[in-house]
């Protein structure tokens, strides 16, 4: 007797299918490494993602010490065919249900406005600092501004806005409550009591709000607009043009261009979505067509501006070069920008202090609201150090030389950017407190 032929259920089938689709996509998309030496092997075309470039290395002591089998698990996965379209597929798929943004604290708001949650914070007073903080960094901060008068050297706090504050009407409902203090109505406070120099563009640009006829801050952007940005350089032109009772090259426009596409960053939070299809943008947005005054004579007042990404949007409009002199930009009070090595990064550490800022008419700090609490990044501190204790200066920064030579290392490898990063979420504390600690390993200070 013929035995029974065996039956599969077509459920069984479609599920096997199911997990070996992936399999199947990946061979087919899967392209040959063409030397080892070959960076965009296979490499997504992702917006903010840290992608592992370098494949690890095979030898006995990686091997035996695990982290061969760890890094090469993290390079085929950056590296893996369908890396860029599953990334997509899924960020896709929680903004389309759920509204989640999958950029790290990014969130939605009302009409598709897309915030910074810390600066939804800082426009409730949620972040608030310590008073004493505030008050101690601004008294060091006088000292500072007047120590830099006498040598003919203005120094400026510039308040920018961020866009909690700005757009508060479109934020979610379940953020919204009422607000006592905040961070930036300190700082001004504080500013106008001990007599610092400074510029409130906040309160500007609030004072704009009903009048402007174009929007000031984007839907889908972290920063101020394209045209915000403009009015911003406008206007500290102008401040810095009163400080040191010079004439500037001037900042004109006489068109503008306006698109219901987003430019330049103004749609950098959405770029960093990674979404297969974005949404509408639904909003006119202004492009100025700038033009500077050409005066060498005028281009003669270089300005060092520390600031956080908000000075971005100067640079690339070419405000340093064409009415700074060529100051320089450190961002975050870290890197140079422009590098003074052609080619090589370069961080302020690396820097004579006292020199660089000598070198300046102006010293600029530059910060948004959202970023008041790390406002200046030390830069204040050191300098107060500097000009009232300069061996106790000269001290510490040589001792902390190596840690920064280690720090510096790791954010320029996205291996070891990468364990930073995770170290950071596992022990909940900032990523460059997670650098540094990882440098002082590297350094040998700790274990």
């Amino acid at each position: 007797m013929a035995g029974k032929a065996k039956t599969y259920s077509p459920l069984l089938l479609l599920a096997l299918l199911g997990l070996m689709l992936p399999l199947l996509l990946t061979y087919l998309n899967y392209t040959k490494r063409s030397s080892k030496d070959d960076l965009d092997y296979n490499k997504p075309n992702l917006t903010g993602l840290l992608i592992n470039d370098a494949k690890p290395e095979f030898n006995k002591t990686n091997w035996f010490s695990g982290s061969y089998q760890k890094e090469s698990d993290d390079y085929n996965n950056d590296h893996w065919a369908l890396k860029e379209k599953m990334v997509r597929w899924n960020n896709q798929l929680y903004y389309t249900l759920f509204r989640q943004i999958r950029v790290n604290g990014f969130v939605s708001g009302k009409e598709d406005y897309i915030f910074s949650e810390g600066y939804i914070f800082s426009a409730f007073g949620d972040d608030l600092m310590p008073e004493e903080q505030i008050l101690t960094l601004l008294q060091k901060a006088k000292v500072v501004q007047d120590t830099l008068k006498a040598k003919g050297i203005d120094l400026l706090l510039v308040y920018a806005p961020g866009k909690g504050r700005y757009c508060k009407e479109y934020i979610q409902d379940k953020y919204v409550h009422p607000v006592k203090t905040t961070n930036h109505e300190r700082f001004v406070n504080y500013s106008l009591k001990f007599g610092l120099q400074h510029l409130d563009l906040l309160s500007y640009f609030e004072n704009l709000k009903s009048s402007t006829p174009y929007p000031l801050f984007p839907k889908f952007g972290h920063h101020w607009s394209y045209f915000g940005a403009c009015i911003a350089s406008d206007t500290i032109l102008g401040t810095i043009e009163h400080l040191q009772k010079k004439d500037l090259p001037d900042l004109s426009w006489k068109e503008i261009e306006v698109s219901d596409t987003a430019r330049s960053r103004d749609a950098d939070v959405l770029k960093s979505m990674n979404l297969l299809s974005a949404p509408s943008q639904n909003q006119k947005l202004a492009y100025p067509k700038l033009l500077f005054e050409q005066d060498s004579i005028k281009n003669t007042t270089r300005v060092l501006t520390i600031s956080d990404s908000y000075w971005y949007d100067q640079v690339y409009m070419g405000i340093p070069q064409n009415c700074f002199a060529g100051g320089q930009f450190w961002y975050y009070n870290n890197k140079v920008i422009p590098s003074p090595k052609p080619g090589e990064k370069v961080e302020v550490w690396q820097l004579d202090l006292k020199r660089e800022i000598e070198s300046n008419k102006v010293i600029m700090l530059l910060y948004s609201d959202g970023n008041l609490p790390k406002f200046g990044n030390h830069f204040i501190e050191d300098a107060y150090e500097l000009y009232t204790s300069p061996a106790t200066y000269y001290a510490r920064t040589e001792y902390n030389k190596q840690i920064q030579q280690f720090a510096k290392e790791i954010r320029e490898s996205p291996v070891l950017l990468k364990k930073a990063t995770a170290g950071s979420e596992t022990l909940q504390i900032p990523l460059d407190s997670a650098i540094r600690l990882d440098a002082m390993k590297m350094a040998g200070f700790i274990k």
